[in-house]
């Protein structure tokens, strides 16, 4: 690819100060600088592409997303199993009836939608979650980058096996794709301890970093406290686990992971509605950074995570879509809106940005690559169309008020 530079009225590198008249040049699909375009222009002989009136941000960052189930709205028409759930574990159980009945071709398509939805919106990079090793193909050539975690699950003892032989088939494959990899084991209430314990030294070993679904909701607290509830009376017997209900535990299921190891800098902790002072100081210690997706607890009635509590306490946050299994889109500009509006007063403009950017990007352990418009990064950026309003002068606001997406590009090369 041969050098350009791209300029706009504002260039909003996120790691420094907005810049007014800033430009970005680019060669190989690399930020060879950032500045003013004039400082640019004359330090580079190169081509300019103006954007006037726009600002150019970093592309964006969805730190938790499970696109596999891009078409899950539609499966619920065409599997028969077009219901509302009243309940987290009633949901759980119809996302489990679409999943079983759905072809491999149906899977890789409602990827593939995924990933073209996500690049449409603005976003370049994921934290994904993928239920089945062998669909990481589906990923490559896709333009995106980020990381896969694969899922994991399970109590009996030959089932963890292989879900764990595959995972390390996966891992000692080689592969040609833009993404780095992770483990995700699923929840507190998914996997038997000792699975939980294998997967933590598997992945201690291969320095592969872990996310976790974490008190997502009241049913997974009742359920590690004293093993009642929906998960034990309805999940269980529903996924034939009717012997592998445990004794009470009498603990959080933050506490719980943190006896078992799984809890440590690099893990994601994904939602975090139902924690405890004490459990963040938990995760405080342990430096582990919570995900937030706010339009999935909002559409699922799980209520919303103490977001006063766990910026007070210092933890890193990202954002994430969750699934159109519950969200109604895959924007993040949506997600971070809602969360602005969720949570009035939380978070100024330029936090709120940062969480779809370059806290996404140290969230999965690719700052060194995305989130920000710096030397040697990916070339990997948005052009905004701000519209002036009542955010005044403050660029990040009007941008997250007004902003329309105008272009996206990715290492370089514009989707058109």
């Amino acid at each position: 690819m041969t050098l350009q530079l791209f300029a706009a009225s504002h260039l909003v590198p996120v790691s420094a100060p907005p810049l007014e008249g800033g430009a970005l040049a680019v060669e190989n699909g690399r930020i060879l600088a950032a500045g003013r375009l004039d400082e640019l222009a004359a330090a580079f002989n190169a081509p300019v592409v103006q954007f006037p009136g726009c600002a150019i941000i970093p592309g964006l960052v969805n730190a938790h997303s499970h696109l596999e189930l891009t078409h899950f709205p539609s499966w619920k028409l065409r599997k028969g199993v077009d219901y509302s759930p009243r309940t987290y574990v009633d949901w759980i159980i119809q996302v489990i009836k679409i999943r079983r009945a759905l072809t491999r071709q149906e899977r890789e398509q409602s990827v593939a939608e995924g990933i073209r939805i996500s690049r449409e919106s603005g976003t370049t990079a994921v934290g994904e979650i993928v239920s089945d090793p062998s669909l990481i193909s589906s990923y490559s050539g896709s333009r995106l980058t980020g990381r896969l975690y694969l899922e994991a699950l399970g109590h009996d003892d030959v089932h963890c096996e292989q879900v764990l032989s595959r995972i390390a088939g996966c891992l000692d494959g080689n592969h040609d794709w833009q993404f780095r990899l992770g483990v995700s084991p699923h929840t507190p209430h998914t996997l038997s301890s000792r699975f939980f314990r294998i997967l933590e030294e598997f992945a201690r070993q291969r320095s592969l970093p872990l996310a976790v679904h974490l008190a997502e909701s009241r049913a997974e607290v009742d359920f590690l406290f004293d093993s009642t509830g929906p998960i034990a009376d309805k999940l269980y017997p529903f996924v034939g686990w009717q012997e592998h209900v445990p004794r009470p535990r009498r603990t959080t299921p933050a506490a719980y992971l943190d006896s078992l190891g799984i809890l440590s800098p690099g893990t994601l902790a994904i939602h975090c509605v139902h924690v405890t002072p004490a459990d963040v100081e938990i995760l405080r210690q342990r430096g582990v950074t919570v995900v937030l997706c706010p339009r999935s607890n909002d559409r699922l009635d799980h209520g919303a995570p103490p977001v006063h509590l766990l910026k007070k306490a210092g933890i890193p946050l990202a954002l994430g879509t969750d699934s159109l299994a519950s969200n109604d889109s895959l924007s993040m500009l949506d997600e971070v809106r809602f969360l602005l509006e969720r949570f009035p007063g939380e978070f100024t403009a330029a936090e709120a940005l940062r969480l779809i950017t370059l806290g996404g990007g140290q969230a999965l352990g690719i700052s060194d690559e995305v989130g920000s418009l710096e030397p040697g990064k990916r070339a990997d950026f948005l052009v905004v169309e701000p519209v002036t309003g009542s955010a005044g002068g403050d660029i990040n606001r009007r941008i997250l008020e007004n902003g329309r997406l105008r272009e996206v590009f990715i290492q370089g090369n514009s989707l058109g």
